[in-house]
Protein backbone atom coordinates (compact mmCIF):
# COMPACT_ATOMS: atom_id res chain seq x y z
CA UNK A 1 0.00 0.00 0.00
CA UNK A 2 1.41 3.39 -1.06
CA UNK A 3 2.05 5.84 1.79
CA UNK A 4 0.17 9.11 1.78
CA UNK A 5 2.12 12.18 0.78
CA UNK A 6 2.86 14.70 3.49
CA UNK A 7 0.41 17.57 3.84
CA UNK A 8 1.56 20.86 2.36
CA UNK A 9 2.48 23.78 4.64
CA UNK A 10 2.18 27.37 3.39
CA UNK A 11 3.12 30.67 5.04
CA UNK A 12 0.80 33.54 4.04
CA UNK A 13 2.33 36.91 4.87
CA UNK A 14 0.66 40.32 4.88
CA UNK A 15 -2.13 42.35 6.36
CA UNK A 16 -2.87 45.84 7.57
CA UNK A 17 -6.10 46.16 5.57
CA UNK A 18 -9.03 43.87 5.00
CA UNK A 19 -8.19 43.72 1.29
CA UNK A 20 -4.82 42.10 1.94
CA UNK A 21 -6.11 39.81 4.67
CA UNK A 22 -9.08 38.43 2.75
CA UNK A 23 -6.94 37.64 -0.29
CA UNK A 24 -4.94 35.41 2.07
CA UNK A 25 -8.08 33.92 3.59
CA UNK A 26 -9.47 33.06 0.13
CA UNK A 27 -6.21 31.31 -0.78
CA UNK A 28 -6.04 29.42 2.52
CA UNK A 29 -9.59 28.18 2.09
CA UNK A 30 -8.86 26.96 -1.43
CA UNK A 31 -5.75 25.12 -0.21
CA UNK A 32 -7.76 23.44 2.56
CA UNK A 33 -10.57 22.61 0.13
CA UNK A 34 -8.06 20.60 -1.87
CA UNK A 35 -6.41 18.97 1.14
CA UNK A 36 -7.96 19.23 4.59
CA UNK A 37 -4.62 18.13 6.11
CA UNK A 38 -2.82 21.18 4.74
CA UNK A 39 -1.50 23.82 7.14
CA UNK A 40 -1.81 27.53 6.37
CA UNK A 41 -0.06 29.86 8.80
CA UNK A 42 -0.52 33.62 8.51
CA UNK A 43 2.20 36.13 9.39
CA UNK A 44 1.32 39.71 10.28
CA UNK A 45 1.70 42.30 13.01
CA UNK A 46 0.10 42.66 16.42
CA UNK A 47 -1.31 46.08 15.54
CA UNK A 48 -2.83 45.33 12.12
CA UNK A 49 -6.39 44.20 11.43
CA UNK A 50 -5.02 40.69 10.92
CA UNK A 51 -4.56 40.34 14.69
CA UNK A 52 -8.35 40.19 14.93
CA UNK A 53 -9.56 39.00 11.54
CA UNK A 54 -7.24 36.03 10.98
CA UNK A 55 -8.17 34.23 14.26
CA UNK A 56 -11.84 35.01 13.56
CA UNK A 57 -11.46 33.18 10.25
CA UNK A 58 -10.05 30.17 12.09
CA UNK A 59 -6.37 30.44 11.11
CA UNK A 60 -3.20 30.70 13.18
CA UNK A 61 -1.36 34.01 13.16
CA UNK A 62 2.34 34.49 13.86
CA UNK A 63 3.49 38.08 14.38
CA UNK A 64 6.60 40.12 13.61
CA UNK A 65 7.50 43.76 14.24
CA UNK A 66 7.11 45.71 11.01
CA UNK A 67 5.90 49.10 9.79
CA UNK A 68 5.26 50.91 6.51
CA UNK A 69 7.72 53.07 4.61
CA UNK A 70 5.52 54.80 2.04
CA UNK A 71 3.04 57.68 2.51
CA UNK A 72 4.02 58.04 6.19
CA UNK A 73 5.46 60.87 8.28
CA UNK A 74 9.22 61.34 8.67
CA UNK A 75 9.04 59.84 12.17
CA UNK A 76 7.08 56.81 10.99
CA UNK A 77 9.48 56.34 8.08
CA UNK A 78 12.45 56.37 10.48
CA UNK A 79 10.70 53.84 12.70
CA UNK A 80 9.99 51.59 9.70
CA UNK A 81 13.63 51.68 8.65
CA UNK A 82 14.74 50.96 12.22
CA UNK A 83 12.46 47.92 12.36
CA UNK A 84 13.64 46.39 9.07
CA UNK A 85 16.61 44.41 10.48
CA UNK A 86 14.48 43.19 13.40
CA UNK A 87 11.57 42.14 11.17
CA UNK A 88 13.95 40.29 8.83
CA UNK A 89 15.63 38.49 11.75
CA UNK A 90 12.23 37.51 13.19
CA UNK A 91 11.11 36.31 9.75
CA UNK A 92 14.23 34.20 9.30
CA UNK A 93 13.63 32.50 12.65
CA UNK A 94 9.98 31.94 11.78
CA UNK A 95 10.78 30.41 8.39
CA UNK A 96 13.40 28.13 9.92
CA UNK A 97 11.01 27.00 12.66
CA UNK A 98 8.00 26.55 10.36
CA UNK A 99 9.83 24.87 7.44
CA UNK A 100 7.10 25.75 4.92
CA UNK A 101 6.82 24.28 1.44
CA UNK A 102 6.00 27.72 0.00
CA UNK A 103 5.57 31.32 1.15
CA UNK A 104 2.94 33.68 -0.25
CA UNK A 105 2.96 37.47 0.10
CA UNK A 106 -0.46 39.13 -0.09
CA UNK A 107 0.65 42.73 0.59
CA UNK A 108 1.08 44.84 3.69
CA UNK A 109 3.94 45.59 6.09
CA UNK A 110 4.88 42.02 6.92
CA UNK A 111 4.86 40.68 3.37
CA UNK A 112 8.29 42.05 2.40
CA UNK A 113 10.48 40.69 5.23
CA UNK A 114 8.77 37.28 5.28
CA UNK A 115 9.11 36.72 1.53
CA UNK A 116 12.73 37.94 1.66
CA UNK A 117 13.45 35.56 4.54
CA UNK A 118 11.83 32.65 2.69
CA UNK A 119 13.98 33.38 -0.37
CA UNK A 120 17.12 33.53 1.79
CA UNK A 121 16.29 30.08 3.19
CA UNK A 122 15.54 28.58 -0.21
CA UNK A 123 11.75 28.38 0.20
CA UNK A 124 9.76 28.93 -3.04
CA UNK A 125 7.92 32.27 -3.04
CA UNK A 126 4.90 33.87 -4.69
CA UNK A 127 3.47 37.37 -4.35
CA UNK A 128 -0.03 38.54 -5.21
CA UNK A 129 -0.24 41.91 -6.99
CA UNK A 130 -3.80 43.25 -7.24
CA UNK A 131 -3.05 46.58 -8.96
CA UNK A 132 -1.89 47.70 -12.39
CA UNK A 133 1.17 49.32 -10.82
CA UNK A 134 2.83 47.25 -8.07
CA UNK A 135 3.43 48.69 -4.62
CA UNK A 136 6.88 49.41 -3.20
CA UNK A 137 7.34 46.03 -1.52
CA UNK A 138 6.35 43.99 -4.57
CA UNK A 139 8.53 46.10 -6.88
CA UNK A 140 11.49 45.24 -4.68
CA UNK A 141 10.49 41.59 -4.27
CA UNK A 142 10.17 41.25 -8.07
CA UNK A 143 13.94 40.71 -8.16
CA UNK A 144 13.84 37.58 -6.01
CA UNK A 145 10.34 36.10 -6.07
CA UNK A 146 9.68 32.91 -8.03
CA UNK A 147 6.18 33.79 -9.29
CA UNK A 148 3.90 36.83 -9.22
CA UNK A 149 0.14 36.35 -9.49
CA UNK A 150 -1.19 39.59 -10.97
CA UNK A 151 -4.72 40.88 -11.42
CA UNK A 152 -4.09 42.95 -14.53
CA UNK A 153 -1.85 42.48 -17.59
CA UNK A 154 -0.40 45.98 -17.04
CA UNK A 155 1.51 44.66 -14.02
CA UNK A 156 3.36 41.93 -15.92
CA UNK A 157 6.17 44.20 -17.09
CA UNK A 158 7.28 44.80 -13.50
CA UNK A 159 7.97 41.13 -12.70
CA UNK A 160 10.71 40.22 -15.16
CA UNK A 161 8.86 37.45 -16.94
CA UNK A 162 7.68 35.82 -13.70
CA UNK A 163 4.15 37.23 -13.71
CA UNK A 164 0.95 35.26 -14.42
CA UNK A 165 -2.46 36.93 -14.87
CA UNK A 166 -4.80 35.22 -12.39
CA UNK A 167 -7.26 37.83 -11.14
CA UNK A 168 -7.79 38.56 -7.44
CA UNK A 169 -9.16 35.87 -5.11
CA UNK A 170 -12.23 36.67 -3.06
CA UNK A 171 -13.99 34.70 -0.38
CA UNK A 172 -16.30 31.92 -1.58
CA UNK A 173 -19.36 33.69 -0.18
CA UNK A 174 -19.10 36.40 -2.87
CA UNK A 175 -19.33 33.72 -5.56
CA UNK A 176 -22.54 32.40 -4.04
CA UNK A 177 -24.50 35.67 -4.12
CA UNK A 178 -27.64 35.50 -6.24
CA UNK A 179 -28.70 38.04 -8.82
CA UNK A 180 -30.48 40.96 -7.20
CA UNK A 181 -34.26 41.14 -7.55
CA UNK A 182 -34.81 44.90 -7.51
CA UNK A 183 -37.81 45.91 -5.45
CA UNK A 184 -39.28 49.41 -5.17
CA UNK A 185 -36.76 51.93 -3.93
CA UNK A 186 -32.98 51.69 -3.64
CA UNK A 187 -30.82 49.78 -1.16
CA UNK A 188 -27.48 51.60 -0.88
CA UNK A 189 -24.38 50.09 0.73
CA UNK A 190 -21.70 52.63 1.68
CA UNK A 191 -18.30 51.08 2.30
CA UNK A 192 -14.99 52.90 2.51
CA UNK A 193 -12.85 49.83 3.06
CA UNK A 194 -12.00 47.99 6.26
CA UNK A 195 -10.93 51.19 8.01
CA UNK A 196 -13.68 53.39 6.61
CA UNK A 197 -13.33 56.56 4.53
CA UNK A 198 -13.52 60.06 5.96
CA UNK A 199 -14.43 61.48 2.54
CA UNK A 200 -17.37 59.11 2.07
CA UNK A 201 -18.52 59.65 5.65
CA UNK A 202 -18.36 63.43 5.25
CA UNK A 203 -20.17 63.36 1.90
CA UNK A 204 -23.05 61.30 3.27
CA UNK A 205 -23.35 63.46 6.37
CA UNK A 206 -23.44 66.68 4.33
CA UNK A 207 -26.07 65.21 2.01
CA UNK A 208 -28.39 63.96 4.76
CA UNK A 209 -30.85 66.91 4.68
CA UNK A 210 -31.44 66.29 0.96
CA UNK A 211 -31.38 62.50 1.32
CA UNK A 212 -34.18 62.83 3.86
CA UNK A 213 -36.36 64.21 1.07
CA UNK A 214 -36.03 60.90 -0.80
CA UNK A 215 -38.04 59.29 1.98
CA UNK A 216 -38.28 55.58 2.79
CA UNK A 217 -37.51 54.62 -0.82
CA UNK A 218 -33.82 55.05 0.00
CA UNK A 219 -32.48 52.46 2.43
CA UNK A 220 -28.86 52.82 3.61
CA UNK A 221 -26.31 50.52 5.23
CA UNK A 222 -23.18 52.54 6.03
CA UNK A 223 -19.83 51.14 7.17
CA UNK A 224 -17.94 54.04 8.75
CA UNK A 225 -14.75 52.62 10.25
CA UNK A 226 -14.18 52.63 14.00
CA UNK A 227 -12.95 56.24 14.34
CA UNK A 228 -16.00 58.04 12.92
CA UNK A 229 -18.79 55.63 13.76
CA UNK A 230 -20.35 57.63 16.60
CA UNK A 231 -20.13 60.92 14.67
CA UNK A 232 -21.81 59.47 11.58
CA UNK A 233 -24.49 57.66 13.57
CA UNK A 234 -25.37 60.90 15.38
CA UNK A 235 -25.55 62.76 12.05
CA UNK A 236 -28.09 60.26 10.66
CA UNK A 237 -30.10 60.43 13.85
CA UNK A 238 -30.05 64.23 13.88
CA UNK A 239 -31.22 64.42 10.25
CA UNK A 240 -34.01 61.93 10.86
CA UNK A 241 -32.65 59.54 8.20
CA UNK A 242 -33.07 55.91 9.08
CA UNK A 243 -29.98 53.83 8.32
CA UNK A 244 -27.98 50.90 9.63
CA UNK A 245 -24.67 52.48 10.64
CA UNK A 246 -21.88 50.07 11.57
CA UNK A 247 -18.16 50.54 12.27
CA UNK A 248 -17.18 47.36 10.42
CA UNK A 249 -18.85 44.67 8.34
CA UNK A 250 -16.81 41.45 8.72
CA UNK A 251 -19.24 39.48 6.54
CA UNK A 252 -19.87 42.25 4.04
CA UNK A 253 -21.11 39.72 1.50
CA UNK A 254 -24.30 39.53 3.60
CA UNK A 255 -24.92 43.27 3.18
CA UNK A 256 -23.85 43.09 -0.47
CA UNK A 257 -26.51 40.45 -1.07
CA UNK A 258 -29.17 43.02 -0.16
CA UNK A 259 -27.61 45.99 -1.99
CA UNK A 260 -28.81 47.50 -5.28
CA UNK A 261 -25.94 49.98 -5.44
CA UNK A 262 -22.58 50.28 -3.68
CA UNK A 263 -20.77 53.55 -2.90
CA UNK A 264 -17.14 52.62 -2.32
CA UNK A 265 -13.48 53.35 -2.79
CA UNK A 266 -11.76 51.66 -5.74
CA UNK A 267 -9.25 49.33 -4.11
CA UNK A 268 -8.49 46.25 -6.16
CA UNK A 269 -9.99 43.78 -3.67
CA UNK A 270 -13.21 45.80 -3.44
CA UNK A 271 -13.56 45.78 -7.21
CA UNK A 272 -12.90 42.04 -7.40
CA UNK A 273 -15.67 41.46 -4.86
CA UNK A 274 -18.07 43.74 -6.75
CA UNK A 275 -17.48 42.04 -10.09
CA UNK A 276 -17.72 38.49 -8.73
CA UNK A 277 -20.91 39.44 -6.86
CA UNK A 278 -22.26 41.33 -9.89
CA UNK A 279 -23.16 44.62 -8.21
CA UNK A 280 -23.43 48.15 -9.62
CA UNK A 281 -21.23 50.77 -8.01
CA UNK A 282 -20.42 54.43 -7.59
CA UNK A 283 -16.63 54.49 -7.15
CA UNK A 284 -14.70 57.29 -5.44
CA UNK A 285 -10.96 56.64 -5.89
CA UNK A 286 -8.70 57.48 -2.97
CA UNK A 287 -6.59 60.31 -4.43
CA UNK A 288 -3.57 59.60 -2.22
CA UNK A 289 -3.32 55.93 -3.22
CA UNK A 290 0.15 54.93 -4.43
CA UNK A 291 0.67 56.01 -8.04
CA UNK A 292 -3.07 56.88 -8.21
CA UNK A 293 -3.84 53.22 -8.86
CA UNK A 294 -7.44 53.52 -7.60
CA UNK A 295 -8.30 55.99 -10.36
CA UNK A 296 -6.98 53.50 -12.91
CA UNK A 297 -9.02 50.73 -11.28
CA UNK A 298 -12.24 52.78 -11.25
CA UNK A 299 -11.72 54.01 -14.82
CA UNK A 300 -11.45 50.42 -16.04
CA UNK A 301 -14.84 49.53 -14.53
CA UNK A 302 -16.41 52.73 -15.83
CA UNK A 303 -15.20 52.02 -19.37
CA UNK A 304 -16.76 48.57 -19.13
CA UNK A 305 -20.08 50.04 -17.99
CA UNK A 306 -19.93 48.34 -14.58
CA UNK A 307 -19.59 51.49 -12.47
CA UNK A 308 -19.64 55.27 -12.42
CA UNK A 309 -16.55 57.08 -11.17
CA UNK A 310 -16.79 60.20 -9.01
CA UNK A 311 -13.48 61.97 -8.32
CA UNK A 312 -13.26 62.86 -4.64
CA UNK A 313 -13.11 66.59 -5.45
CA UNK A 314 -16.56 66.25 -7.07
CA UNK A 315 -18.11 64.26 -4.23
CA UNK A 316 -20.48 66.86 -2.84
CA UNK A 317 -24.03 66.60 -1.57
CA UNK A 318 -25.52 67.78 -4.88
CA UNK A 319 -23.63 65.22 -7.00
CA UNK A 320 -24.40 62.37 -4.61
CA UNK A 321 -28.13 63.16 -4.43
CA UNK A 322 -28.30 63.54 -8.23
CA UNK A 323 -26.77 60.09 -8.72
CA UNK A 324 -29.08 58.44 -6.21
CA UNK A 325 -32.17 60.09 -7.71
CA UNK A 326 -31.13 58.78 -11.12
CA UNK A 327 -30.82 55.19 -9.94
CA UNK A 328 -34.10 55.41 -8.01
CA UNK A 329 -35.78 56.22 -11.30
CA UNK A 330 -33.79 53.87 -13.55
CA UNK A 331 -33.58 50.33 -12.12
CA UNK A 332 -32.88 49.07 -15.64
CA UNK A 333 -29.51 50.87 -15.49
CA UNK A 334 -28.65 48.92 -12.33
CA UNK A 335 -29.35 45.67 -14.13
CA UNK A 336 -27.19 46.72 -17.09
CA UNK A 337 -24.28 47.63 -14.79
CA UNK A 338 -24.62 44.35 -12.90
CA UNK A 339 -24.27 42.36 -16.12
CA UNK A 340 -21.24 44.43 -17.11
CA UNK A 341 -19.66 43.74 -13.72
CA UNK A 342 -20.15 39.99 -14.08
CA UNK A 343 -18.43 40.04 -17.48
CA UNK A 344 -15.31 41.45 -15.81
CA UNK A 345 -15.17 38.85 -13.04
CA UNK A 346 -12.48 36.19 -12.78
CA UNK A 347 -14.24 33.87 -10.32
CA UNK A 348 -11.56 31.18 -10.41
CA UNK A 349 -8.70 33.47 -9.30
CA UNK A 350 -8.12 31.62 -6.03
CA UNK A 351 -7.88 28.29 -7.85
CA UNK A 352 -5.45 29.73 -10.40
CA UNK A 353 -3.16 31.11 -7.69
CA UNK A 354 -3.29 27.95 -5.58
CA UNK A 355 -2.33 25.95 -8.68
CA UNK A 356 0.85 28.05 -8.77
CA UNK A 357 1.43 27.66 -5.01
CA UNK A 358 1.07 23.89 -5.19
CA UNK A 359 3.45 23.72 -8.13
CA UNK A 360 6.03 25.64 -6.09
CA UNK A 361 5.46 23.37 -3.09
CA UNK A 362 6.00 20.26 -5.22
CA UNK A 363 9.20 21.78 -6.57
CA UNK A 364 10.44 22.28 -3.00
CA UNK A 365 9.88 18.60 -2.18
CA UNK A 366 11.73 17.19 -5.18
Amino acid sequence: MQAKTEAVKVLIAGGGTGGHIYIGVALAREILRRDSRAECVFVGTKTGLESRLVPEEGFRLETIDSAGLKRVSAGAFARGLFLLPLSLAQSLRLVRRSAPDAAVGVGGFSSGPVIAAAWMRGVPTLVVEPNAYPGLANRWLARIVDVAAVALPEALAHFRGKGVVTGIPVRREFHDLKRREHRAGLDLLVCGGSQGSHALNAALCSALPELASLGPELRIVHQTGEKEWEMVEQAYRGAGVKAEVRPYLPRIYEELAEADLVLARAGASTLAELTVAGRAALLVPFPAAADDHQTRNAAALQRAGAARMIPERELGAARLVRELRFFLGHPEELRRMEEAARRLALPDAAARIVDLVMELARRERK
